[in-house]
C-alpha cells in the first residue's frame, strides 16, 4: 500500500465513523473514476502516431478509436482500467504482418476519449459499434477489465474467431474487493460500496455480480481461447485464470507466466509472441 493509498483509505475510514453516508459517497466516487489517464509511452509513440483515428459515441461521451490498416480481418484489442489503446503498440506490427487490421479504442475516461469514467456496459456497447462498422472480429486480445467485457459481449451479438485474454478478471466482484483492499477500507464501507455499485451504477441490471461473471454460461461462448496470466500479478490472482480454464474446458488453453506482474505484461515479448502464435493458427 502506497502512502497516498494509506492516507486516502485512512481518511475514508475516519470519516465513516461520524458520517458513514458521506464516506460511502466519497468511496463510490473514487471507485468509479480512474485516478489518472495513462499517457502514451515513448516505446508506443511510433505505432500510436501512425494509427488512423476515428470517433464513436457512447452515452454522450466521445470515444477515440485507433485503426492500423484497411479494416479487413479486424483484430480488436481491449485495454483495462487506467490504461489506454497504445499499450498494444507491440502487437500492431505483428498483426499487420499477418494481413490483419488491429483496432483499439480508449475507453471513456481513459486516454484521449471524453468522459470521466466508464463501465463494462459501455465497453460492450463500443465493442458492438465497432463490429457494426468492421464486421465480426478475426480475433480479440483483451487485458483485465477488457477481458471481462468481451466475455460479456460474446454472449450477445458480438462474434470473434479467437480470443486471447491477459490477466483476465473472472469475478466482477473482484474489482470493488480489490479497491477496498488497496485502500484498507473497513467492512462497513466495503459493504456500502458494493450496494452502491449494484443499485446506482448498475440500477438497470438485475444482479450484476452474476451477469458479469465471466464463467457464467460457458456454453454460450463457442470461441477458442488462450488464457494468459502471471503468477506474480499483484492485482488479479492467478486463481481467476484457473477458474476460467475450468469453466471453458477444452476450448481454452492456459498459459501461466512468472515475474511479469499485471500492468506491464502486455509489452513483454513473450506475451506478444504467445498471442500471435495463437491468433496465426
Amino acid at each position: 500500500m502506497s502512502r497516498v493509498e494509506l492516507f486516502v483509505g485512512g481518511l475514508l475510514n475516519a470519516v465513516a465513523r461520524p458520517a458513514p453516508a458521506l464516506a460511502g459517497r466519497l468511496a463510490f466516487g473514487l471507485f468509479c473514476r480512474p485516478v489518472r489517464r495513462g499517457k502514451v509511452l515513448p516505446a508506443e509513440r511510433a505505432a500510436h502516431e501512425r494509427a488512423v483515428t476515428e470517433e464513436l459515441s457512447v452515452n454522450g461521451k466521445q470515444v477515440r478509436v485507433y485503426r492500423w490498416g484497411t479494416g479487413e480481418r479486424p483484430v480488436l484489442m481491449l485495454h483495462g482500467w487506467q490504461s489506454r489503446a497504445s499499450r498494444y503498440a507491440a502487437f500492431v506490427p505483428h498483426l499487420e504482418a499477418l494481413g490483419l487490421t488491429p483496432i483499439s479504442f480508449d475507453a471513456p475516461g481513459h486516454g484521449s476519449s471524453g468522459g470521466k469514467s466508464t463501465t463494462i456496459l459501455e465497453y460492450r456497447e463500443i465493442i458492438g459499434g465497432l463490429q457494426r462498422r468492421y464486421g465480426a472480429f478475426h480475433s480479440v486480445v483483451a487485458h483485465s477489465l477488457g477481458a471481462t467485457s468481451i466475455l460479456l459481449a460474446l454472449r450477445g451479438d458480438v462474434r470473434a474467431g479467437r480470443l486471447v485474454t491477459v490477466a483476465a478478471v473472472k469475478d466482477f466482484g473482484h474489482f470493488p474487493d480489490e479497491f477496498a483492499r488497496i485502500l484498507g477500507l473497513r467492512r462497513g464501507l466495503r459493504e456500502d460500496l458494493r450496494d452502491r455499485i449494484e443499485h446506482r451504477l448498475f440500477a438497470e441490471v438485475t444482479d450484476p455480480w452474476a451477469l458479469f461473471d465471466a464463467t457464467r454460461g460457458p456454453e454460450e461462448i463457442d470461441v477458442p481461447m488462450r488464457i494468459i496470466h502471471d503468477t506474480d500479478d499483484d492485482m488479479v490472482p492467478v486463481a481467476q485464470a484457473h477458474a476460467l480454464k475450468e469453466a471453458y474446458g477444452e476450448r481454452a488453453e492456459l498459459v501461466i507466466t512468472a515475474g511479469l506482474g499485471h500492468r506491464k505484461i502486455l509489452g513483454e515479448p513473450e506475451i506478444v509472441e504467445s498471442a500471435m502464435e495463437f491468433i496465426a493458427r
